[in-house]
């Protein structure tokens, strides 16, 4: 609807510069159109008179009464009002919202899909959590927000690579391979000799017990077997890594998470990239030595102070293979870097970014777009609940999906904006009840569903939802109207959502939603004996469903049919 009723306004200002009230040469601002508060003020504003309001001359208010008067008619409006200092306010006809059903109804499971994003790739990075232990509900959290961010770019028509980034070097893989040949020799976290650092959760026995054995691991398509030998510790170490990766990955497929590509830190140092990274930085005179150390001018680029990219032992900062990193997302063609963090790493950001900038290579300001998330703090019993048995030391996202079931860790896990903290209560997720959110969002699509068993229960024929369309102008009822403008807004949400990286917007547009179309059964019968009546009714909760259905699918949620 936004879309028509620009190209509109594109009509009326081209018609104003034929008949030179505006400039031939005008360069056209990008005027916004938007849903009004209230719909005494129409269903859209515009602010374009006041934008185009300097280039013509002439005061808000008078150019917006002659870019009223020169749009072209259009069945979609039923009539423009001005106001205030110069907005234009569309009165949208019924007849707008009766072809957007009908169009919900035609387009299906595509409703909402576009191709804004012209099939351009996009690289979400996400989870990409150290492979030294089970999964925690940080880590689920980290893994909806990719996934989702990943589903409605997907929707808006980018080229989409999901990418895992495994950091599989460093002190954190050598703890992990100290800790299981400890347990591999008969030690337990109890004991005198057990490593200073090292992992203490009951998974490292399963390690290393599989390693003992002589078990095979397959990891994307690698198989690694146990050696056996509780002192070839760098046997231990590839071991360990192939299975704890092999098990955050069965994590993940149970959370419906899954990637197109698997990224090796390791890989950075074999291939030469971090070498090859540092070398174009010095050749491009943004580094200088001091102290025996090289730096970065990571201040020419906004940075709060230059950097130490490699100490004075010949060692790098951790910084440095992030930059290299994201250099290779840019030479893969990922114009559009997508990189999901806790808030925790937020102080490393900028000079990433810096790095990336000083590379000169063409990279983007701001280049990639990180999106931190607060910690979840998970309750039970009105306690909150930290350890998990398999783990030791915190709660593992199997925990909770064990729990409280995927979809509703999903969508609790999703449903508050990243930037918040979130509060997963447990027991609410359980309740099959209306306070429980995705319980009442899938509750709405089972109850259309139902009623559609009742009709063939009464003996009443199925609703042809297309030849219904016609009957629509009889629905003329507030419960009806709110429908009508919720389902019209679901394609804007979406490109909000892709646009800003906030899936969170598509979990509270489905409440709102499910909240209308619980209010319209209540309040009006559907299965009355006026057939027109019946099948409009019924054709609109048909529409609702399917948006629903749609939204649900962005989410990675299922929509049942009966619950």
């Amino acid at each position: 609807m936004k879309e028509q009723l620009r190209e509109l306004l594109l009509q009326a200002i081209r018609t104003l510069q034929q008949d030179a009230t505006l400039p031939a040469d005008l360069e056209v601002p990008n005027f916004v159109i938007e849903r009004t508060r209230s719909r005494d003020h129409g269903d859209f504003a515009a602010n374009a008179a006041m934008l185009l309001a300097k280039p013509a001359r002439a005061k808000p208010r008078e150019l917006a009464e002659k870019l009223v008067a020169a749009l072209p008619a259009n069945a979609l409006v039923g009539k423009v009002e001005i106001a205030g200092p110069g907005f234009i306010n569309f009165f949208l006809a019924p007849g707008a919202y009766h072809a957007e059903v009908e169009r919900v109804l035609a387009d299906g499971n595509a409703y909402g899909r576009s191709n804004s994003g012209k099939g351009v790739t996009a690289g979400v990075e996400f989870v990409s959590a150290n492979p030294t232990g089970p999964l925690h509900v940080g880590h689920g959290r980290n893994a909806v927000l990719g996934d989702c961010i990943a589903r409605v770019l997907d929707a808006t028509g980018w080229k989409v690579k999901r990418e895992f980034y495994y950091n599989d070097a460093g002190v954190q893989i050598q703890n992990l391979a100290v800790s299981t040949q400890a347990r591999a020799r008969g030690l337990t976290p109890n004991d005198a000799g057990w490593p200073e650092d090292g992992y203490r959760g009951d998974y490292i026995a399963d390690v290393a017990q599989a390693y003992l054995n002589g078990d095979s691991v397959e990891v994307e398509g690698h198989v690694v077997t146990g050696a056996k030998d509780a002192e070839d510790l760098e046997a231990i170490r590839h071991f360990a890594v192939a299975y704890l990766r092999r098990e955050q990955n069965l994590d993940l497929a149970a959370f419906g998470v899954g990637f197109d590509v698997y990224y090796l830190e390791s890989s950075l140092y074999s291939q030469g990239k971090v070498e090859e990274t540092v070398r174009e930085l010095v050749a491009h005179g943004h580094t200088y030595e001091e102290g025996g150390a090289l730096w970065l001018r990571s201040t020419d680029y906004g940075d709060d102070k230059d950097r130490v990219m490699r100490k004075s032992d010949g060692t790098y900062t951790y910084f440095v293979p992030d930059v290299a990193y994201h250099m290779t997302k840019w030479q893969r063609g990922y114009v559009n870097a997508v990189t999901v963090l806790g808030s925790d790493h937020h102080g490393s950001l900028a000079r990433v970014k810096a790095g990336l900038q000083a590379l000169d290579d063409g990279i983007p300001k701001g280049y990639p777009n990180y999106v931190l998330y607060q910690m979840v703090t998970v309750m039970r019993g009105g306690e909150e609940v930290k350890l998990s048995k398999r783990a030791g030391s915190y709660l593992t996202l199997r925990d909770l999906i064990e729990e409280a079931g995927r979809d509703a860790t999903r969508f609790f896990l999703i449903a508050r904006k990243a930037d918040s903290q979130l509060v997963f209560d447990i027991d609410l997720a359980r309740s099959q009840s209306n306070d429980n959110p995705v319980y009442y969002i899938q509750y709405a699509h089972a109850r259309v569903s139902r009623v559609l068993e009742e009709l063939a229960e009464r003996g009443l024929p199925p609703v042809d939802a297309k030849a219904s369309i016609a009957q629509l102008g009889r629905l003329d009822s507030e419960h009806e109207q709110v429908l009508f403008t919720e389902l019209s807004r679901y394609p804007e949400v979406v490109e909000a959502a892709a646009a800003n990286l906030e899936p969170h917007l598509i979990a509270q547009y489905l409440r709102e939603l499910a909240g209308a179309l619980h209010s319209y059964y209540h309040e009006h019968k559907w299965i009355v004996d006026d057939a027109e009546l019946r099948n409009a009714r019924i054709t609109l909760a048909l529409a609702t469903r399917q948006v629903i259905r749609n939204g649900l699918d962005l989410l990675g949620l299922s929509a049942p049919e009966k619950m």
